[in-house]
């Protein structure tokens, strides 16, 4: 019995080992490859598919049965609106199969108004979003009881804001009635219809982008004036481009030559105060070469003493008071003494300087 017991434990662990690797790859399989078409007949399990409330489905589903939550949509010029949407939906539940529908150009063409991508386009881009696990392409405009059953909807989700068309207040009321709506946010701040304004905004520029990458005016829907208009603008373009191109390498090599200028002018600066304080060092009132001339005057003094000029008194004055000790001199020997072979003088006063010497000797007498 223990060992039935754990037989039958096993093989249920080696399902539920297989269930749940199924689930793994599951979403390896989807980073890995696009998500799949729904089939035309519907979807097919061998699990018989109950009804879930919501209440089962937050709790979460066993592995082989998950919550299968539908959203539709025109999805044109696929952006990150979008994918937020679905991402929502794809999480709003812990095991979730997100089943997205597309409608077709035809009928978005006839009740909501035309398209920038095409209906095969637009499968495309659902089918490579991460979130995404079945498109179902041709989807109706309006959910049907029909529709739901055939491809075993749990849950429909969508933003909770009413939506008007086809004649009705809200499309999903009648999903709203029946407990089947889970509502998801919106992304403000881009739609299609703003990526459309933008380019309708900008059409000149875009028109001109296209015809310089080769496009022709067929291409575009423009007429011979307006190609011709668009072509010279380009032109006038290019031209003030180039213009702004030169202008901006001016200014850089402007900005060089004031840098390397004021390098310069630094260096010289210095240079100059190098060379004047040099020279004060050496020319300066206290400077290298006035100690020199100094030091070799005192050396010329030392070596060589300045004589006394001729006729000049001594210059000490006790050289002039004291006399020598050898010399007995009387006062007499003090005045100058004529000589009688002096021829006379021719200056005036000759004969004044005569009459006072003899003068001068009757009184020694």
């Amino acid at each position: 019995m223990a060992g039935r017991r754990r037989g039958r434990g096993g093989g249920g662990g080696v399902q539920q080992q297989q269930a749940s690797q199924k689930q793994r790859a599951g979403p390896r399989r989807a980073l890995r490859e696009p998500a799949a078409f729904a089939k035309s007949s519907g979807y097919e399990s061998d699990v018989p598919h109950e009804k879930l409330t919501i209440a089962q489905a937050r709790r979460g589903t066993p592995a082989h049965r998950p919550v299968r939550v539908y959203a539709d949509g025109i999805f044109d010029l696929f952006h990150s609106g979008h994918a937020r949407a679905l991402m929502q939906a794809k999480n709003v539940f812990p095991n979730t199969c997100l089943i997205v529908g597309v409608c077709s150009d035809e009928l978005t063409h006839k009740l909501k108004g035309y398209t920038v991508m095409t209906e095969d386009e637009r499968y495309e881009a659902l089918r490579h979003c991460r979130y995404v696990d079945e498109v179902v392409r041709d989807a109706p405009w309006t959910l049907s009881a029909e529709f739901l059953s055939k491809h075993k909807i749990d849950f429909v989700a969508h933003d909770d804001i009413p939506y008007t068309s086809a004649g009705s207040d809200d499309v999903y009321k009648h999903i709203k009635e029946a407990g089947m709506f889970v509502a998801t946010q919106r992304t403000e701040g881009i739609s299609t219809s703003d990526l459309i304004t933008r380019i309708v905004r900008n059409y000149d520029i875009y028109v001109r982008r296209n015809l310089q990458r080769g496009y022709t005016a067929q291409e575009l829907n423009v007429g011979f004036i307006n190609e011709k208009r668009y072509r010279l603008q380009n032109q006038v373009d290019k031209m003030k481009e180039t213009v702004r191109t030169v202008e901006e390498k001016s200014k850089h090599f402007v900005y060089r030559v004031e840098e390397k200028s004021q390098d310069l002018i630094h260096k010289w600066e210095e240079k100059s105060r190098e060379f004047i304080g040099n020279f004060l060092e050496l020319f300066g009132p206290d400077g290298a070469w006035h100690v020199i001339q100094e030091r070799s005057g005192r050396m010329l003094q030392a070596l060589s003493p300045y004589s006394s000029p001729r006729g000049s008194p001594s210059s000490s004055p006790t050289r002039a008071r004291s006399p020598s000790p050898d010399s007995s001199a009387s006062p007499a020997s003090l005045s100058p003494p004529s000589s009688p072979s002096s021829p006379p003088s021719r200056k005036k006063g000759t004969r004044s300087s005569v009459k006072a010497a003899s003068t001068y000797r009757r009184h020694e007498q």
